[in-house]
């Protein structure tokens, strides 16, 4: 069996193939197979890298779970004040919900397992600690925590809709969460 010294790079390719055949089938349609052929590596690999099935999917939406709280990250370190800050949160809805139709597949696939099984609900659970500790940095706790819900279910309701919101609508949202009495 080769090891990581002849092919370093054949675990990443096996969680981006992972990721993709979610994205195109969903978890139900996953598979060693599937994956190893997606990955362009023997279906042993799959095995020799993971503890089975559920081992490289939590690993794979964990990928996917850091590179969407770096697109928080980069949205929210470019704010210095109060309101850059929400206009970057505005931003961050509007890159999100316009962004690649796989990505809200991957969010959506991981929120069903997260609802069905707790080893993914405390991957889903990481995942929003992560993004409220981003907004934290701008709001309060409580604030924070209510940015990120609006955050998810803008997002959803902006991809999923024939006709989505307008930025304006989404800054007036940002706006009324964040005034302060």
């Amino acid at each position: 069996m080769a090891t990581g010294h002849t092919d370093p790079q054949r675990r990443e390719r096996i969680l981006a193939a992972a990721l993709d055949v979610i994205a195109e089938e969903g978890v139900a349609g996953v598979s060693h197979r599937k994956i190893a052929a997606r990955a362009g590596v023997p279906l042993g690999s799959t095995t020799y890298h993971f503890d089975g099935i559920d081992d490289l999917l939590r690993q794979a939406f964990g990928r996917f779970s850091d590179r969407i709280v770096a697109v928080f990250e980069t949205h929210l370190a470019r704010a210095g004040d109060t309101d850059q800050a929400r206009e970057a949160v505005t931003d961050l809805v509007h890159t999100l919900s316009e962004g690649p139709r796989r990505d809200l597949l991957l969010t959506h696939e991981l929120y069903t397992l997260a609802a069905r099984r707790p080893e993914y609900r405390e991957l889903t659970q990481e995942w929003m600690a992560r993004s409220r500790r981003l907004l934290e940095r701008h709001f309060p706790r409580d604030t924070a925590r209510q940015l990120d819900a609006l955050i998810e279910g803008l997002t959803l309701h902006r991809a999923l809709t024939g006709s989505p919101h307008d930025r304006e609508l989404t800054r007036q949202a940002v706006a009324r969460i964040t005034a302060t009495g």
